[in-house]
């Protein structure tokens, strides 16, 4: 029998004992290269594959600060 103060391994964190999730790998359809930016991800399309129709709008709005923050 192990006692737990003789274990040298410390206990996992809760939550963290399965096995960790592994990221699915995603290629661009056209080159086949991995992709790692999550709108490349989503499109499965590199930024040098995309065409400019297919790029996703980008939305920059002055937002007015929280109160109590800075």
């Amino acid at each position: 029998m192990t006692n737990a103060a003789s274990d040298p391994r410390p206990e996992p964190l809760p939550g963290t004992a399965s096995p960790e999730a592994v990221r699915s790998r995603v290629t661009c359809r056209r080159c086949h290269r991995p992709l790692h930016d999550p709108e490349s991800r989503i499109l499965r399309l590199g930024p040098e594959c995309r065409d400019p129709a297919e790029r996703v709008p980008r939305h920059e709005v002055d937002q007015d600060p929280l109160p109590g923050i800075g």
